[in-house]
């Protein structure tokens, strides 16, 4: 099964996942919005559920997708050390860039 991060590593899923962010969508219209063929779409929404990031429900003859936010939750948990890291890098770089222009 692929990794959680090599799967959004792919543009097309990541725009899969943006679509799904307003609500449950068919396969039919991920097509139209995405402008991409059913056969790419499907098999990018198979990866997607393999992970866990998207649930379906089958609604009379159509399957709806619809995002999980359990992983992305992870994903950002384990992100959150990173941007820690990244605001005291900023904050530093701020207060030089601060200092610099009250000596100048």
């Amino acid at each position: 099964m692929p990794d959680l991060l090599e799967v959004l590593a792919e543009p097309a899923r990541r725009r899969i996942l943006d679509a799904l962010r307003e609500g449950e969508l068919s396969v039919g219209a991920l097509v139209v919005q995405l402008g991409t063929s059913q056969p790419l779409v499907s098999k990018h929404l198979r990866v997607l559920r393999e992970v866990g990031l998207v649930d379906v429900r089958v609604d009379g003859q159509r399957r709806l997708y619809r995002v999980r936010p359990d992983p992305l939750a992870e994903l950002d948990a384990w992100l959150e050390p990173y941007r820690r890291m990244w605001r005291a890098s900023l904050d530093r770089l701020d207060k030089h860039l601060t200092e610099g222009e009250t000596h100048a």
